[in-house]
């Protein structure tokens, strides 16, 4: 794990600068940053996914599973569910291109862009098999739970995700 001190969580990458102009300055595909208010980032790569879902900053995101079958990719994420195996990854705070690189948080109260499919207040929540990038209630003890409504009114979560 790398530290960083006042880093910029919402700066994308291209795979051309971590390599190139930023090679050295950037952080490393899997690393963690911890804000001074607590909230937990990790770096990641990007995919569109099949049905080309573009990044949107507070947009949720999911491990990136072709077809929706996990291939144990952790690092690269996508709002397109149906290229995600219903895991939860993170919260963008950044909007990468396709194949760019960027911050998702993991850790931390969030607003998310979109409402929630379902839920209220105080409940667990599982990212959304329906609607791209947001997340719903959990129904059963098998969903993978990775966020809890805070305020589901005013679209704030309290992050779980994995990392």
């Amino acid at each position: 794990m790398t530290s960083f001190v006042g880093i910029d969580v919402t700066k994308t990458f291209t795979a051309a600068q971590l390599t190139g102009t930023e090679s050295g300055k950037a952080p490393k595909i899997g690393d963690t940053y911890e804000a001074y208010d607590g909230k937990v980032y990790r770096f990641v790569k990007y995919n569109q996914g099949a049905g080309a879902i573009a990044a949107v900053i507070g947009n949720v995101v999911g491990f990136y599973a072709a077809g929706g079958v996990s291939a144990g990719q952790y690092n690269e994420v996508t709002s397109d569910v149906s290229d995600t195996a219903a895991n939860g990854a993170g919260v963008l705070a950044g909007a990468p291109g396709n194949g760019e690189y960027g911050w998702i948080q993991v850790k931390g109260p969030a607003t998310v862009t979109t409402a929630l499919v379902s839920g209220g207040d105080g409940n667990a929540l599982i990212l959304s098999a329906t609607t791209d990038g947001t997340l719903k209630v959990a129904a059963a003890v098998t969903d993978t739970v990775c966020a809890y409504a805070i305020d589901a009114s005013a679209k704030i979560i309290m992050c779980a995700f994995p990392y």
